[in-house]
């Protein structure tokens, strides 16, 4: 499978805004709302997919049927190829369930666009209806009418293990288009020039962007739905497929829009893809580039109190040394010693001759400025003399 360009870029854009919610079978209609694996060895599906993806397995109360866990969210089911008065000859592969108000309407309207029923209408005891069709290219899916509340999948957050984004490989995109179109009232979405490999015709559904449609670049490949599952880690998500044994297609790659993808198949060849949305991608890359924090050389806390702020050190500097010269003059040399701190380490040290530095330029300017004081008032005096002098002879 080739890589389109624009592939999943608002994947996440959608399920942020639609959340979970009732609905009833007047809204359903176009949504994906079910994923149902069909293999040959479910407990080794069951294995594999459970190492991949952020899924857990959970008993149905239905025979040979299992369903997909996201956390708390049902999201699809995992059963048997059937043994008996099926295709031998269907590999293992993965089916969408599109929702319909009315299946057998559905089914009568998708004949007359040009597809064809694999499995008529059939009843689920207390789930609904259900049927199995191909599309006028021939790519498998399933429609689907619940009998009360639609499915947890159709109303799903887009969050961790959920399928946020579903693609159709065709051999004619513009009439696989017109076919759904018509059939479930998808919108034509932006088309992105792909240059030698054709138009990426988006589509949506209630006005957010849902998948997209490709025209296959192979002639021997069938026309095939692909839906992906979001994964917090592409690379992880990949690495793990090939330590569990499967089949990676293409991948892991970026996107336009940011957002990491991989398909792959599982080691009996049901086909998927992993998504990694642009947000937590950025986030990763984000924190990657991020410089390691340097680590503080270790210091006596006992020895060496808290660092005090350059202008206090300055301004302390000048006390201190008229104190310690009163302090010499006095005789107090014993005192003095008492007094002087400890000697610091030698990252103290450094610290201190900084500061003492500092101390000394400010003495200094202190120095300059008293001497100029001194030598200007003798200066001072005379003048003041040569004054009072002057008043005296004139008297």
């Amino acid at each position: 499978m080739e890589v389109r360009g624009e592939a999943v870029q608002n994947v996440n854009a959608r399920s942020q805004t639609r959340g979970k919610r009732t609905m009833s079978n007047a809204d359903i209609r176009g949504r994906f709302v079910w994923h149902e694996l069909m293999t040959t060895d479910t407990d080794a599906a069951a294995a594999f997919y459970s190492k991949v993806v952020p899924w857990k397995t959970q008993d149905s109360g239905m025979p040979s049927y299992t369903l997909w866990m996201a956390g708390k969210t049902q999201v699809g089911g995992l059963t048997g190829l059937p043994s008996d008065g099926g295709d031998a000859s269907t590999p293992p592969h993965w089916i969408i369930y599109v929702s319909t108000p009315d299946v057998d309407a559905t089914v009568a309207e998708a004949e007359r666009l040009g597809g064809k029923v694999l499995k008529s209408p059939t009843d689920i005891p207390n789930m609904g209806r259900y049927a199995v069709l191909t599309d006028p290219q021939g790519a498998t899916f399933a429609v689907y009418s619940p009998a009360g509340e639609a499915p947890e999948g159709a109303g799903a957050s887009g969050g961790a293990g959920e399928f946020t984004w579903h693609e159709l490989a065709t051999t004619d995109h513009a009439a696989a288009m017109s076919f759904y179109a018509e059939l479930f009232g998808w919108e034509k979405g932006e088309a992105h020039d792909m240059g030698g490999m054709g138009t990426y015709q988006l589509f949506n559904h209630g006005g957010e962007q849902v998948g997209g449609i490709y025209n296959l670049q192979a002639p021997s490949t069938p026309a095939h739905w692909l839906s992906y599952v979001h994964v917090p880690d592409c690379s992880k998500a990949t690495d793990a497929a090939k330590e569990a044994g499967g089949r990676i297609l293409n991948g892991p790659m970026e996107v336009p829009g940011g957002s990491w993808i991989t398909m792959m198949m599982d080691p009996q060849g049901g086909a998927f893809a992993v998504v990694e949305p642009a947000k937590a991608a950025a986030q990763k890359r984000a924190a990657k580039k991020a410089p390691a924090k340097a680590k503080a050389p270790e210091v006596d806390q006992a020895a060496a109190p808290a660092a005090e702020p350059a202008v206090a050190k300055k301004a302390a500097g000048k006390p201190a040394a008229k104190k310690g010269k009163k302090a010499a003059a006095k005789g107090g040399g014993k005192a003095a010693a008492k007094k002087a701190p400890a000697k610091k380490p030698a990252v103290k040290k450094a610290a201190k001759k900084v500061a003492k530095k500092a101390a000394k330029k400010v003495a200094k300017k202190a120095t300059k400025s008293t001497s100029a004081r001194k030598t200007n008032e003798p200066a001072k005096r005379g003048k003041s003399a040569a004054k009072k002098g002057k008043k005296a002879k004139r008297r």
